[in-house]
Formats: C-alpha cells, sequence, structure tokens
C-alpha cells in the first residue's frame, strides 16, 4: 500500500487502540487527562485563539463544502475520464482516509478518553446518599442567593437581566479562581467566540458548543445574554478535560460564583436554580413546594430564557430543515454519543449537577 494510504489507516487504528486502552485502564486515562491533555489543549486553543473566528465551524463547513462538491465530482470523473478511473477512486479514497483519521484523533485524543477517566467530582469530593431535606435546603439557599442578586444586575425594559460586562474577561478570571482549588482548571483560557450559524444551534437548544478538533470553547450568539456566563464557563471547562456535561455544569457554578461581578454570578444561580426546581418537582418533595412562591418576580422574569420573545417568528425565514427535525436530531446524537462512552442516563446527565450541587454543600461525614 501507498504511504498516503497507509499512513491514515495506521493513525486511524492507533487511536481506536488508544480508546481501548482507555476504556481498560482508568489510570491510563488519568495519567493522559493530567499530564499529556494539558500541554495540548495550552497549545491548539492558542493557536485556534489567534483567529477571530470558530475554526471549529469553518472546519464543519469546509466539511461539508468537500463532501457536497467531492461526492458528485467523483461521480462524473468516474463516468468521463473512463481511463482514469483507478486514479479516480485512489484520489477519493485517500481524501476520506485523511479526513477519517483527524476526525478520529481529535476526537480521540480531546474528548473520547476524558470519558474514561476517574470522574472529577470523584477526585475532589466524595459522593453520598442525599435526604429530601437537603435538597430542600439547596432549594432554598438558591433562591436566596438569587433573589438578592436579582436586585444587583442590569435589567431592560421589560424588567429583564442583561449582561453589560466583558463575558471572556470576566470568564477567565472566575475560571482561574476555581482553579486554585482544583488544579485540573489552571492553565491557559483562549477567548469564547460565537457560532455565525447560531441559528442552527438554536434550532438544537443548544447554548454552547465545544470543538474537539479545535480545542475552542463556542456559544450561540442568538440567545439571551444572560446565559453567556454560565454557558462559556461550562465550555471552558470541557477546554481542561472536563468532558461530563453534569460536571461541567458544577463547575460553571463554582466558577461564576467565584467572581466578584454580579452578572455572573446571577447567570450561574439561575442556572443551578433551574436544575434544582425541576428536580424538587421531578422527585415530588412536596415539602419543598413553598419555597417557589419566594421566587422574586425578577427572577420569574429571568429564569428558563434561552431566545428572545420573538425569536422564532423574526427568524422564520431562515428555517431550511425544521426545527423539530433538527431538535430530534440533535438530542438523538448527544444522547447516543454520551452513552456510546460509558453514561447510561445519556442525555438526562446534564441534570446530575444537583447531585454534584448536594454533595458540594453537604460533604460526607468522613
Amino acid at each position: 500500500m501507498k504511504k498516503h494510504y497507509l499512513i491514515p489507516i495506521a493513525i486511524t487504528l492507533a487511536m481506536v487502540m488508544l480508546n481501548i486502552i482507555a476504556r481498560l485502564s482508568t489510570a491510563f486515562a488519568d495519567f493522559y487527562v493530567t499530564k499529556i491533555f494539558p500541554v495540548i489543549t495550552n497549545v491548539f486553543s492558542f493557536v485556534s485563539g489567534i483567529f477571530p473566528f470558530s475554526v471549529g465551524e469553518i472546519l464543519i463547513l469546509l466539511g461539508i463544502l468537500l463532501a457536497a462538491i467531492g461526492l458528485p465530482l467523483t461521480l462524473i470523473l468516474l463516468i468521463f475520464r473512463k481511463g482514469k478511473r483507478r486514479q479516480t477512486i485512489g484520489a477519493a479514497l485517500c481524501v476520506v482516509l485523511w479526513v477519517t483519521a483527524y476526525i478520529v484523533t481529535t476526537e480521540t485524543m480531546n474528548c473520547f478518553i476524558m470519558y474514561q477517566c476517574t470522574p472529577f467530582s470523584e477526585r475532589y469530593f466524595s459522593s453520598s446518599q442525599h435526604t429530601d431535606e437537603q435538597l430542600t435546603e439547596l432549594y432554598a439557599m438558591l433562591i436566596d442567593d438569587a433573589n438578592e442578586l436579582a436586585q444587583q444586575v442590569p435589567r431592560d425594559e421589560n424588567d429583564r437581566f442583561y449582561v453589560t460586562c466583558d463575558v471572556n474577561r470576566e470568564s477567565r478570571i472566575a475560571m482561574k479562581r476555581a482553579a486554585e482549588d482544583y488544579s485540573q482548571l489552571s492553565g491557559y483560557y483562549p477567548k469564547a467566540k460565537p457560532i455565525m450559524f447560531s441559528y442552527f444551534m438554536s434550532q438544537s437548544h443548544l447554548c454552547g458548543i465545544y470543538f474537539p478538533f479545535s480545542l475552542e470553547a463556542n456559544y450561540n450568539d442568538d440567545m439571551v445574554s444572560s446565559n453567556l456566563p454560565s454557558t462559556i464557563c461550562h465550555e471552558y471547562a470541557h477546554l481542561k478535560g472536563i468532558i461530563q456535561e453534569d460536571e461541567a455544569n458544577f463547575i460553571s457554578y463554582i466558577a461564576t460564583q467565584r467572581s466578584d461581578n454580579a452578572q455572573m454570578r446571577y447567570s450561574g444561580c439561575l442556572e443551578a436554580l433551574e436544575y434544582v426546581h425541576n428536580q424538587i418537582y421531578d422527585n415530588n418533595v412536596a415539602d419543598a413546594y413553598y419555597l417557589t412562591d419566594k421566587i422574586s418576580e425578577k427572577v420569574t422574569n429571568d429564569w428558563f430564557r434561552f431566545l428572545p420573545d420573538t425569536y422564532w417568528e423574526d427568524n422564520e425565514a431562515k428555517e431550511i430543515i425544521s426545527t423539530e427535525a433538527v431538535s430530534d436530531a440533535s438530542t438523538a446524537f448527544i444522547d447516543s454519543n454520551i452513552k456510546m462512552n460509558g453514561r447510561e442516563e445519556g442525555i438526562q446527565s446534564y441534570s446530575r449537577i444537583v447531585d454534584l450541587l448536594l454533595d458540594y454543600y453537604f460533604p460526607a461525614e468522613k
């Protein structure tokens, strides 16, 4: 086999072997995440951070363009260049092999291995069973914090919170403060970048996205700005090898609460409150229901907001594929990807932030 076929095949097989080793050896995955990945992410995040646009988004667009042009072009050449069909097939195969090698390598090195390491939460505190009383206490605490912070943040003409601070700067500061207690969070943080095609993210109900093949933190530029602080800190957590969604949610909360900026703290508090509120009602903790009435009008104006009120009407012309179809496909992809990497609860793992918050505020007795 020619080397331009052999090399990408060898790389792909090597990545398959690394995945197998990581699944069989937590010690190997831990070593990789703590010793090797920090070097990779600091270097690549710095390089991709030089560009003002999302490199990952551009790579995806180039991939779509390559498929859209390459497939019909290959068929045309096979039809009209009968004497060079072998060369045509060989060139197409070479491109496919190298693209596959790149995707498998970046997904393995920057995503899949991290799923196999010791969870962040287990490294820093012990998990335990918690009572409904503790969940109720957590709910009350978050309500008090949200009510207080709601009085301190900027508000628009509809009395809704919006962000005015430099979120990128404040998020980097917050993450570095969190790193004082959680060393895995130390290191370089690039500027988070908006996605040009944010409408597609809105259809997918995504606030942010981490691209393993460019090591960037990206966010939905169409969502209401109140989500920015918690979203960027969540994506920054992924850049430090914290790939589990519940743990990234937890780190986002911890980081935002370390900030001196009330807007940062309020954004993180709102997200945590939403998850805990849902858990209260999912678990039918009736003794905590009365606390919901204590949530201030300002907080109720702000929470559970993703997009501007008239977003879908204002952007109706952008819908190429139905929002329902995109949402279902996105949910299925995320769910299957998480399950494939060993989390049986799939997309529901996002809500496990509640368990981590309970472990944090109500640690197991030693």
